[in-house]
């Protein structure tokens, strides 16, 4: 086979049904054969980033590996931001790559960069093909290595002389396995052991769930459902990890962290075991290090070791996969579940019912204006009960995205966490409705983020992706305005937008559906709207302009030193901030 021909071949042998790409002279060879097959299907982007995102929603809503095509030079740095974005948020990913050919690398060709040094820091592994024979190889290697351990993007950059070249194509069952690449599974007996004697001492227990149980498969958050329900432990989770856990459970706490909720943050400060599956102790999570839940005993199970003891130090620490450590920490608990009395949690869960009865998601109410919380509960609740599935950009909109939108079943939630990529959304909503034809995919979005990525419009007409991009119009960038608003005296640098384009005509210029809404009362009727189109749609939602983003956690802040919202009066929050925070003025 030509090397192109190969990159076909071992893209169907690896299951591959749709590819996210653009074109350009050092991939022509590959695209040539993809004009000549209908086993894959390729989906024209109008931007590489586009493509990426669109790997990305389609990876994390089916589980699969989301595959990528990209020309040389600027088709590989325009992929740069979506790998990063994959690469912290554990999103499999296989990025291919053309390159110049290999008689001109070093040469300052045209269109020709770095393309493995420049990806080295924002990939799991990346590989120059040099030789024909080893490319089917080093496909199948990649697509291993993307979704087993934890998940993240890989890339492989193909010269065009090799697409050209002809060779041995080898079958993955033939091509032999990278040694050195070998991610630990099963967890150490002892430890599990370890954690869940722990466990049972607990007075104060708290779990705290992330992506990586997402990322295990839908086993793995069966068996977080079934902990939660033998131990009586209450549950939060970080933003990566919601729907892992269903909002309606009993024991559910809220998201955590700097927009989480009351609850959860005080039970994580005031915890005696705390129980972190699959997430990472990130900064939004934990607020100030040295003030991180200071009374507690911590259990951390993870499949990347780099993770373990990174940014806390861990009392269990137990390295393998979520989903066959939960297996195994379940049947030891049931196993001596007779000498476990829930009744010590008692008053436990009498402060959390305390905490619980703050409300703090609480907002003022308007008859005249929308605010951004009502528009998103009026959101969930017209589409709670269709085979919905969220994405959003990043900001303000995300956070009531996170807090008012309830999610009960794992790989329904897409969003940046990691890398909070504005422009994330829009594209990731494409990959998840190419991925799911006939079910309904919002994007959550910010007037500002929606603009990052607004040309793949053109791509959902192209394709016919009735994709719904819900935009909380405030005219400005929300949370930027915010940190200004609380920590900067006020001084709205540069986070005003005063040319706002008309979206209701840009929708219509790109062959879409666009509809403006502005009045409380009408929000239920213009949402069922956008529901029954079956076309892209670009929905204008006219909200308060300077609704805040509450409760808080004020950077280098510690859990229990949370801005509430009816602390929220400018004064209040003038005070507050000379009262506790003059270091971040």
């Amino acid at each position: 086979m030509t090397g192109a021909e190969i990159v076909l071949q071992a893209l169907k042998d690896n299951g591959v049904e749709h590819i996210f790409g653009y074109p350009g002279g050092a991939v022509l060879p590959i695209y040539d054969e993809i004009f000549q097959q209908d086993d894959i299907e390729h989906i024209l982007v109008r931007h590489e980033q586009g493509a990426g995102h669109m790997a990305e929603g389609y990876a994390r809503s089916t589980g699969k590996v989301g595959v990528m095509l990209v020309t040389s030079g600027p088709g590989a740095t325009n992929a740069v931001t979506p790998l990063q974005d994959a690469l912290m948020d554990s999103i499999p990913l296989v990025c291919l790559t053309g390159q110049v050919p290999t008689t001109l690398i070093g040469s300052d060709a045209f269109q020709e960069c770095d393309t493995v040094g420049i990806t080295r820091p924002c990939t799991k592994h990346n590989w120059l093909v040099k030789d024909v024979n080893d490319l089917a190889r080093i496909i199948h290697e990649a697509f291993r290595i993307a979704q087993s351990g934890r998940p993240g993007p890989v890339v492989v950059d193909i010269p065009k002389d090799v697409q050209f070249a002809t060779g041995t194509y080898t079958p993955p069952s033939a091509a032999p396995i990278q040694k050195s690449y070998q991610p630990k599974l099963t967890g150490d007996a002892n430890q599990i052991a370890a954690a869940v004697s722990l466990m049972r001492s607990a007075r104060r227990p708290v779990i705290y769930s992330g992506g990586g149980v997402v990322n295990s498969g839908p086993e793995a958050s069966r068996l977080l459902r079934e902990l939660v329900e033998i131990t009586g432990f209450p549950i939060t989770s970080t933003l990566m990890g919601l729907g892992a856990y269903p909002a309606s459970g009993k024991n559910w706490l809220g998201m955590l962290g700097m927009h989480g909720s009351y609850e959860a943050n005080m039970a994580m400060h005031d915890c005696d075991v705390m129980v972190c599956i699959g997430a990472r102790f990130d900064d939004r999570i934990t607020g100030r290090l040295n003030a991180f839940s200071p009374n507690s005993k911590k259990i951390h199970i993870d499949i990347d070791p780099s993770s373990i003891n990174k940014n806390v130090r861990v009392d269990v620490p137990i390295l393998g996969d979520v989903g066959a450590i939960l297996e195994d920490m379940v049947r030891q608990w049931r196993a001596a579940a007779k000498d476990y009395d829930k009744a010590v949690q008692a008053d436990w869960w009498t402060s959390i019912a305390r905490w619980r009865a703050r409300n703090s998601f609480a907002y003022k109410a308007s008859d005249d204006v929308i605010m951004p919380q009502y528009a998103i509960q009026r959101l969930y609740e017209l589409t709670k009960d269709r085979d919905t599935y969220i994405t959003t950009e990043v900001g303000q909109h995300q956070m009531w995205a996170a807090q008012f939108y309830g999610f009960e079943q794992p790989n329904r939630w897409m969003t940046s966490g990691g890398l909070g990529t504005m422009g994330y959304g829009f594209p990731a909503a494409i990959g998840v409705q190419v991925a799911h034809r006939d079910s309904l995919v919002i994007d959550i979005a910010g007037d500002a983020s929606i603009q990052m990525c607004i040309q793949e419009m053109s791509c959902a007409v192209q394709y016919n992706l009735p994709v719904k991009i819900f935009i909380l119009n405030n005219q400005y960038m929300g949370m930027v305005r915010q940190w200004q608003q609380l920590l900067h005296g006020n001084r709205l640098s540069n986070s005003y937008t005063e040319a706002m384009p008309d979206f209701v005509k840009l929708a219509e210029a790109y062959g879409g559906v666009g509809i403006a809404c502005d009045k409380p009362g009408d929000l239920d009727g213009a949402i069922q709207e956008m529901i029954d189109v079956k076309r892209p749609v670009i929905f204008d939602c006219r909200v308060a302009n300077l609704a805040n983003c509450f409760p808080m956690i004020p950077s280098g802040k510690a859990h229990n030193e949370m801005l509430l919202p009816d602390e929220a009066t400018d004064e209040a929050v003038a005070n507050a901030i000379d009262a506790k925070g003059r270091q971040l003025v």
